[in-house]
């Protein structure tokens, strides 16, 4: 195959990426995105990719696209309805819940609603204990019962959680059989086959969402499948949260994998610029159209969690929990806000400035767009302040009004808080940039890390305009701006591999552990794996298993993920999986107990399937349309900087910069993709790749 492309559906934005696999040169397609229809924008997308740059379907062999349809399913409360079949006595996990509460002193909170009503959750006789022997046998009288339910209610997909199923799992196996059997046509999750792990609300959570977005996913990725292939690409691969891609077929056998499937791109993107660039440790931010979005990379890998909540407030924070439903599935850890180019700024009834939650989206977008939208944007203010092109953006393709972008401001921020228009747009930029400093933090500072140690990756439309100004707030020594930053996290899709991460309960304190018993674990483990990879024609040459424990300490109630060495398993390995843990904790808590047993609770297994590496070189992005419009010349605007006031800034298309280029701010460089806005008292410079360099002079 000689290309491959990405497809990363955005909130305002589709952005479609194309690859050459020969020199890995890359280059980039902007589409409105189609909220009605999501797949309808892709399709625009790959038309305009393919008939922009003369590519055959017939020459693209790889195609992988992250989608939002779960996460929208399950915000939106649209998904399908759900029969649930637990342990008589146990209907209720789900309503249940933990006792933690997101706002601790809110009396008027409401926890998340229930994926699947009381009356569709059934109860069967049966019991297995806490070892996982029968202590009642499955009463098929109560299985024909829920047989008989179901048949009778409209019910679109089934799951099944019985109590400690994954130690034992041979009645939740006999009901699946039956319900298999009963009802071909609608998919049936069990627990043990979807989350074989401790902790029953977790377990059960997690099957739930399943089953809720199974239809929906499979409707989509079927259409979607059809139109790609009617075109003579290849099937599309789904982006995983965890920072890999799946076929269609197991991500239907796995749903909840698809949660958080796009943001995981762009993280992947930033990974791979930082291990061409020989930077081991980065963060990357990635601020679109509606949400920005922060990862930490540490040493060259990726973060991942297992604490995750889908639908709520939950993936803010790591230790912010009820506010969603708990998936039990590896995430990559963001760090997530609602501030975006979007994003409405507002004056709240005490007077005080916000920006955001609330976004223009796609439809109508911000008021500059002249699509219909009447409130202040960020993007309005960044216009207002001379940071983007007054004329038209996408390289000439998105006309916009400054006049409309100044009168909206005007009339809904600066009267109301006796401000100017500048002083307003400035306080409008200075709010969200607040907020994304937070999420910064949350991945950094929060997490145990320094930031003045690591480098920002900045990428999306609105990205590398404020990227700087949020390095200063952390005092984060340099920013890279990488190529086609306005579609990197589609970029990230070309670049990523096949990933399916396994896990299996094993409850026992590492020093008393067999290891013979982790070591068949772990075979079964990789059985699947290496199944699954060969499924999905990966060559054997490009397997990789990793492993890793999630251990604590004895009385602790949740766990730290802690990689587990390759080879034969035995008392050193044990040994050294305790220490590593103990590392871990003290770099995670700020402190350790080297003299404590170390306890395992579940032992997990990410099977990768590698592609071949893509070297990423720049190519000039395009639009979609032609930039004839669009200046390619050096000229200067009027901007506002803080240090400044306004000053006559000078503009430079990116193309203009080659390697070795040095400038110093202020400066505005414009692309099609995006635009870099360089602030009095930083310096520029262009390194090999296409890459730009932001620093401040003093350092």
């Amino acid at each position: 195959m000689s290309w491959r492309i990405g497809v990363d559906i955005g909130g305002t934005f589709t952005d479609v990426v194309l690859a050459d696999e020969a020199s890995g040169a890359a280059a980039v397609v902007k589409v409105p995105t189609t909220p009605l229809d999501f797949a309808q924008g892709v399709m625009d997308g790959l038309r305009a990719a393919l008939s922009g740059h003369g590519v055959a379907p017939a020459d693209v062999g790889w195609l992988a696209h992250a989608t939002t349809v779960v996460t929208n399913a399950l915000l939106e409360g649209k998904g399908a309805r759900v029969a649930l079949i637990t342990t008589r006595g146990c209907r209720d996990v789900l309503e249940l819940r933990r006792s933690a509460r997101a706002s601790l002193y809110d009396l008027f909170q409401d926890a998340p609603a229930t994926l699947v009503p009381r009356h569709f959750r059934l109860e069967v006789g049966e019991r297995v204990d806490a070892q996982g022997r029968v202590v009642a046998p499955l009463e098929d009288g109560d299985v024909d019962a829920a047989i008989d339910f179901i048949a009778r209610h409209e019910v679109d997909a089934i799951a099944v959680c019985l109590l400690f199923s994954f130690l034992n799992d041979a009645h939740e196996r006999v009901i699946g059989e039956r319900l298999r059997a009963a009802f071909p046509d609608r998919p049936v999750f069990l627990s043990s086959e979807v989350l074989p792990e401790i902790r029953e609300f977790e377990r059960t959570s997690t099957t739930a969402v399943c089953a809720y977005v199974s239809p929906i996913l499979k409707s989509y990725l079927a259409r979607l499948e059809g139109a790609v292939t009617a075109m003579g690409l290849p099937a599309p691969w789904v982006m995983g949260s965890s920072g890999g891609v799946f076929s269609v077929a197991e991500g239907l056998r796995m749903p909840a994998m698809a949660v958080e499937s796009g943001p995981a791109a762009g993280v992947i993107a930033a990974a791979l610029v930082g291990r061409q660039r020989g930077l081991a440790n980065l963060i990357s931010f990635d601020m679109g159209g509606t949400t920005a979005k922060a990862s930490l990379i540490e040493r060259g890998e990726i973060t991942t969690t297992s604490e995750y909540e889908v639908g709520g407030g939950g993936n803010v924070r790591r230790w912010l929990h009820g506010t969603g439903h708990p998936i039990r599935v590896p995430v990559t850890d963001l760090a997530e806000v609602s501030a975006g180019g979007g994003s409405i700024a507002w004056i709240d009834p005490g007077g005080v400035l916000r920006v955001g939650p609330e976004s223009a989206g796609a439809a109508p977008g911000p008021v500059c767009y002249g699509q219909g939208g009447g409130r202040p944007t960020v993007t309005d203010a960044d216009l207002v302040l001379g940071y983007l092109n007054p004329v038209a953006l996408l390289g000439g393709a998105l006309p916009v009004d400054l006049e409309r972008a100044r009168a909206v401001i005007e009339c809904e921020i600066a009267k109301p808080l006796g401000l100017g228009v500048l002083e307003a747009a400035a306080g409008i930029v200075d709010v969200v940039n607040a907020g994304m400093a937070g999420v910064l933090r949350i991945v950094s500072v929060e997490r145990g890390h320094d930031p003045r140690e690591f480098t920002l990756v900045a990428f999306g439309g609105a990205g590398p305009v404020h990227a700087a100004r949020l390095a200063e707030e952390l005092e984060i020594p340099r920013v890279l701006v990488p190529p086609i930053p306005g579609g990197f996290s589609a970029l990230g899709l070309v670049a990523t591999d096949v990933r399916r991460d396994y896990v299996r309960t094993f409850y026992a304190p590492l020093g008393a552990a067999a290891p013979g018993d982790v070591a068949a674990a772990y075979a079964a483990m990789e059985s699947e794996a290496r199944e699954m990879l060969r499924r999905a024609g990966v060559p054997e040459a490009r397997w990789e298993l990793a492993r890793a424990a999630d251990c604590r300490y004895l009385r602790q109630a949740y766990e730290l993920t802690v990689p587990v060495a390759a080879g034969s398993v035995n008392g050193g390995m044990l040994e050294r999986l305790a220490r590593d843990f103990h590392e871990r904790h003290r770099a995670t808590y700020g402190h350790a107990s080297p003299d404590e047993p170390v306890q395992c609770v579940n032992l997990r297994l990410a099977a990768v399937g590698r592609l071949a590496p893509l070297d990423v070189a720049r190519s000039a992005p395009r639009a979609g349309t032609p930039a004839s419009s669009f200046s390619r010349e050096a000229h200067a605007r009027e901007a506002y900087f803080k240090e400044t006031g306004v000053v006559r800034c000078e503009v430079v298309a990116r193309e203009a910069l080659g390697p070795g280029t040095s400038r110093s701010g202020p400066l505005i460089v414009e692309s099609p993709d995006t635009t870099v806005v360089v602030p009095p008292e930083w310096r520029l410079s262009v390194e090999a790749g296409g890459l730009i360099a932001l620093e401040r002079a003093h350092a």
